[in-house]
């Protein structure tokens, strides 16, 4: 049985493994790609290299440096903020608890990359045509797929919300 101090944490786990996996792929693509360079794996998918000093779809990346302590300051109250979730979500809460892991471990194996290079390490590139959908990597992957589970988890239907204490 958890603990009730402890709450989810047991899932952190995942927040690691997530953090590992982005922090290993990105290893390798430093090593083995130039800066830009493509190898296209589908007619829409190629692995790339590019570095983002800004944030979500390079927001103040042309900003003179500042960014860099701004984005790692928010990535680490964020991440605080998480852990503290984590430790109070109750039994059956596995869902949020699969969710914030995943943004955990991503704002993590960003906020490495900021702190250590001053950028983010970007590997993944989709396009159709001439059209090209900014540069992302796992951890981005990671914080969009744990927040989309929240935005879900705000429509799932859960009981113990639900009916007022004037229920008979």
């Amino acid at each position: 049985m958890q603990s009730k101090k402890s709450g989810k944490l047991h899932w952190l786990w995942l927040s690691a493994f997530i953090f590992g996996i982005d922090q290993l792929v990105k290893w390798w693509v430093i090593q083995d790609f130039s800066l830009y360079q493509q190898v296209q794996v589908l007619p829409f998918f190629s692995l790339t290299l590019a570095y983002n000093t800004g944030a979500a779809f390079s927001f103040l990346g042309d900003a003179s440096g500042w960014q860099r302590w701004f984005l790692s300051g928010v990535a680490i109250i964020v991440s605080i903020m998480l852990v503290g979730w984590l430790k109070q979500l109750r039994s059956g809460e596995n869902w949020q608890a699969c969710s914030l892991s995943l943004i955990l471990g991503g704002a993590l194996g960003n906020l490495i990359d900021r702190l250590l290079n001053g950028h983010v390490t970007d590997f993944l590139l989709f396009y159709y045509k001439n059209w090209y959908f900014p540069a992302f990597n796992l951890a981005d992957t990671a914080i969009t797929v744990g927040a989309a589970m929240l935005i879900l988890d705000m429509f799932r239907s859960n009981p113990s919300y639900e009916g007022s204490s004037n229920d008979k």
